[in-house]
């Protein structure tokens, strides 16, 4: 009886479907909508108190602190290391040398101090490394005296087309116990991440009174036990925009952009908001949702030249990050994200771009290939339809900040969300070869190694025929 049942709703689901392309001419989807099953326990997200020990300052007098690495150029041969000495300047310079190696080089950075309201930051220090070897152990040392710290990273693989790695994917994370379970989670996932992909939100420290910007130093120490280690891929969200003309603040992103450089020139961006850069067989565009991206504009001016200079044939893989998403069915910033899909999603098509990751929306959400570029306000196709050429849409906005989870959703899924679920947890994106990567999302509430939701990415410049 069961089996019939089945049936039944097959047959019904097709002859709808056909008479709906009879209709509108278009091909429309049932694809199995997943909500998370999930039941989570209703608490707040409760800020770790000052005195927590992911929040401890390093012993010694001017000891560097909240020491964090990204690349430093556009292929992977570079880092640009930076940290914080909070009584003096003290040394600018980054000893480093690679593993087994007799010999220690030298690179030499520059500091920068900012004022933000009543807050003045402790000297910022960033030393770009550059000319380093593809596929190797280095380990680096800041500070200098009895106060030296010494911390190690990776380089990734040559650029190439069938080249493994892993990323990992995190946004909105902020501070509290949940950004520490996020973080634990990613540590310990048995998949391992060798670079973040953050995607932007970082220390919440706008949402405090008077924009405390003593938060921005508490992150930056909670988030080294990674971040000086691997690589973390910056994007701006708006708790970095720190607008606050009556605090007779009025540079937008100020705190954000003297604290985290990204090698924005080696991508020929104007702005440090928007930028390219390959690793081994990715290409990532990051842009900036709160900078002007209409056309005329330079965001935009950038990404037109950006995307047709893409090598498909060396870096298959083609991913965007940015703050706002473009779909959303969740009630907390429904349609924010509508007039960046206007202008630009049908260029995300045309260059069949696999997947966009968002934040923004505190909780998780996975689309099936979908686009709405035939809609001209007349026309009447006001439809997302399936599209093989669009991108997998992921929103993963769920780190675990202080403002909580986006338990409100749209009442009726549509039909081109896939899965969603309001909960915090982490992202893996694992590239295999040219043609095959796999998605996880890991829930904070389950064991390590469990996936609450996953998918197979076919590449979409090496997708073969009959591939979805």
């Amino acid at each position: 009886m069961r089996s019939n049942s089945r049936v039944g709703v097959v047959i019904v689901s097709l002859l709808l479907a056909w008479v709906l392309l009879v209709i509108t001419g278009e091909i429309f989807f049932f694809p199995v909508r997943k909500i998370g099953s999930f039941v989570r326990n209703d608490y707040l997200s409760v800020d770790m108190p000052i005195h927590s020990d992911v929040f401890r300052v390093p012993p010694g007098y001017n000891a560097p602190q909240q020491v964090h690495i990204t690349q430093g150029d556009h292929v992977g041969r570079g880092v640009i290391v930076s940290w914080i000495t909070p009584d003096e300047p003290g040394s600018s310079t980054v000893f480093y040398w690679p593993e087994n190696g007799d010999f220690k080089w030298q690179a030499h950075g520059f500091v920068l101090t900012y004022k933000y309201f009543t807050y003045t930051s402790g000297y910022i220090h960033h030393c770009p490394i550059h000319n380093l070897e593809f596929d190797t152990k280095y380990y680096y040392e800041v500070g200098i005296g009895n106060t030296t710290r010494q911390f190690w990273f990776e380089t990734p693989p040559p650029v190439g087309p069938d080249v493994p790695y892993t990323f990992g994917v995190i946004g909105d994370l902020g501070q509290t116990y949940n950004s520490n379970t996020t973080l634990t989670h990613y540590e310990k996932n048995p998949v391992k991440g060798q670079t973040v992909l953050y995607v932007g939100d970082l220390s919440y420290a706008d949402d405090y009174p008077f924009h405390d910007n003593t938060k921005w130093d508490t992150w930056g120490r909670f988030t080294e036990r990674i971040a000086a280690y691997q690589p973390w891929i910056w994007t701006a969200g708006n708790h970095e925009i720190d607008f606050a003309p009556q605090l007779g603040e009025t540079i937008p992103f100020k705190p954000y952009t003297s604290r985290y450089h990204v090698p924005y020139r080696a991508s020929n961006s104007t702005s440090p908001l928007w930028y390219s850069i390959k690793r081994a067989s990715a290409h990532i565009i990051v842009m900036s949702s709160y900078s002007a991206f209409g056309k005329y504009t330079p965001q935009y001016k950038w990404l037109r030249k950006e995307l047709p200079m893409v090598n498909r044939t060396e870096t298959p893989w083609l991913i965007i990050l940015m703050h706002s998403p473009i779909y959303n069915s969740y009630v907390n910033h429904y349609m924010e994200g509508e007039t960046v899909r206007v202008v630009y999603e049908k260029w995300f098509v045309e260059y069949k771009v696999d997947v966009v990751f968002a934040g923004h929306v505190h909780a998780y959400e996975r689309f099936e290939r979908v686009s709405n570029i035939a809609d001209n306000t007349l026309n009447g196709l006001h439809r997302p339809i399936n599209d093989q050429s669009a991108p997998v849409y992921i929103t993963i906005g769920d780190g675990g900040n202080v403002e909580g989870l986006a338990t409100a959703m749209i009442d009726l899924q549509p039909s081109y969300s896939a899965y969603r679920e309001a909960s915090f947890g982490h992202g893996i994106l694992d590239i295999k070869n040219r043609t095959h990567a796999h998605f996880s999302w890991n829930r904070n509430q389950d064991g390590y190694a469990v996936m609450a939701d996953s998918i197979w990415l076919h590449n979409r410049y090496f997708r073969q025929p009959g591939q979805a």
